[in-house]
């Protein structure tokens, strides 16, 4: 039996799905110095024009490369945190526990002299002051990081009047009292910091001294 082909009188219709038909929206324009309102049929252009295109295109040329840089900084920053010894975080330490003390005591006077820590005999010795300590961080390292035992000096008082020990502990008295001034000098206790605590250290200073220019600043 020979089979004939069917033959439709009518073509096949698709039948339009509401759900997928796009429709226009209106948007403004996502650069901020433009944002012209615009008509657009997809559902990722935010640009108004090709100009407005470029600009976007651009801007996010620019700021992968920003975050390309930032993530080769973190990564060098990491392969410098390797290759550091623990003479390197004493350093660092050190840095951040200075800074806390001079800025702790910027409006007190020299503990040596009495006089203003930044006057014009000062400026002519490198400007500022530092963080000096009673007993030295070569003959008392363990006393380093201890706050009682630094203070701002001048200049001239630290570095060109070996310390002036007589003074400072003149001034160490007025300012701690007798009492701890002897506790200090009768600690020999030796510490010896482990890399891990050296950070710990170097972190807590970088806080106190964020929280103090903070209050000051408030």
């Amino acid at each position: 039996m020979k089979r004939t082909a069917l033959q439709r009188k009518t073509p096949l219709r698709a039948t339009p799905n509401p759900s997928l038909t796009v429709k226009p929206k209106a948007r403004k324009c996502a650069v901020k110095t433009c944002r012209s309102p615009f008509t657009t049929f997809s559902t990722f252009q935010t640009w108004c024009s090709p100009d407005c295109g470029t600009v976007i295109a651009l801007a996010k040329v620019e700021k992968g490369k920003a975050l390309a840089a930032k993530r080769a900084r973190q990564a060098d920053r990491a392969r410098r945190e390797k290759l550091k010894t623990r003479s390197d975080y004493l350093k660092e330490a050190q840095v951040a526990f200075n800074a806390f003390i001079r800025a702790r005591d910027a409006g007190k006077p020299c503990i040596c002299c009495g006089k203003p820590l930044a006057d014009v005999a000062a400026t002519l010795t490198g400007g500022g002051y530092d963080c000096g300590h009673y007993r030295s961080t070569g003959s008392a390292p363990h006393l380093r990081f201890d706050e009682r035992n630094a203070h701002a000096q001048r200049k001239v008082c630290n570095q060109h009047g070996a310390g002036r020990a007589v003074d400072y502990r003149i001034g160490l008295i007025a300012r701690i009292g007798l009492e701890a001034v002897e506790a200090l000098e009768a600690d020999q206790t030796p510490r010896k910091w482990t890399i891990d605590e050296l950070k710990a250290i170097r972190a807590t200073y970088k806080t106190k001294l964020k929280e103090l220019k903070g209050a000051r600043d408030a």
